[in-house]
């Protein structure tokens, strides 16, 4: 594909599609309310608001794929049913009438049986309250008739990414020398998957229609535990490995009695009291990648740290 690739929002995963793409000397519009995103000749900046059809539509003049990367704007399921599907509705459409095919990042919240190890064939009819509205979203994405690509990945990490399980809570805590509090059970199997090799996947599944009209996984490493996860970050950055404490799924639970914030986070606690893994083999072989060596992603993801804190002090 050598025409122009659109991206939708500028966040980690949106972020790094639209860099990726620009490095592969592919031209790609970004679209942002702001207007924000990375700089480089390839890259076309504007200001559009994606849940809006006429200017969305507009925008997709010459697009030959979609990479929808814009979520809600809060983290509860009440603005996800309100936001997401509506939103989503647009996008396939107006792709549609481009001829473009759409590729969605999408979460592991759709398994309905996340204690066994969740592959691309896995089920996916979780039937309430996020998980419920993410399987809803599958469900309407494989009826639309715009061809469409899922790539599911883990809690992710890697460069951009801060409002993360090993974001800003992790990375930023290794370089401080403080202690750390995870979610759950620090020493049970996790997956976790980098960024820039979901970022990559999107990219290739949108090159293969063999590929469309499926729920891919991006590729992803072996499960690690949150423990490793901060380890590696302490190697990468030449220091100590951090003490690591536990926020109990209980005490996540009671917080939620009186605060909706963790009422929404205690619906999700199940991903770290019990192993939450991944199996991305069959996307591999389909889009011939792998996941990078966790040393590799560990060290350019405190790179990018370090040199954000460095800018903050200049």
């Amino acid at each position: 594909m050598s025409d122009l690739h659109i991206v939708t929002g500028a966040g980690p995963i949106g972020w790094t599609v639209a860099e990726q793409l620009a490095g592969q000397g592919q031209r790609v519009r970004l679209l942002t309310r702001s207007g924000s995103g990375p700089e480089h000749p390839l890259i076309e900046r504007r200001k559009v608001d994606v849940s809006q059809p006429a200017g969305f539509e507009a925008a997709l003049e010459n697009g030959v794929a979609v990479f929808h990367c814009v979520h809600a704007s809060a983290y509860s399921a009440k603005t996800w049913a309100r936001e997401l599907p509506a939103t989503e509705q647009t996008v396939l459409k107006a792709a549609g009438r481009a001829g473009a095919v759409v590729v969605f990042p999408e979460s592991l919240y759709a398994y309905d049986r996340p204690q066994d190890v969740m592959t691309e064939h896995s089920s996916r009819e979780a039937a309430s309250g996020k998980p419920g509205i993410r399987a809803q979203l599958l469900r309407t994405r494989a009826a639309s008739e715009t061809p469409t690509v899922s790539m599911v990945a883990s809690d992710y990490f890697g460069p951009r990414a801060l409002n993360a399980h090993a974001g800003e809570r992790m990375v930023s805590a290794v370089l401080a020398g403080r202690t750390i509090r995870v979610m759950g059970n620090p020493d049970i199997p996790h997956s976790f998957t980098y960024v820039p090799d979901l970022a990559a996947a999107m990219i290739a599944a949108a090159n293969n229609p063999a590929a469309w009209n499926s729920v891919l996984h991006a590729p992803t490493g072996p499960a690690e535990t949150q423990r490793t996860m901060a380890a590696a970050f302490a190697r990468a950055a030449g220091v100590a490995a951090p003490k690591v404490g536990s926020i109990p799924g209980w005490m996540v639970r009671a917080a939620g009695l009186l605060s909706a914030d963790a009422r929404e986070l205690a619906e999700m606690s199940y991903q770290f009291e019990e192993p939450f893994v991944m199996d991305s083999s069959y996307t591999q072989a389909l889009l011939g990648l792998a996941p990078a060596p966790l040393a590799a992603a560990a060290e350019e993801t405190v790179r990018w740290w370090q040199d954000e804190q460095e800018m903050a002090k200049s």
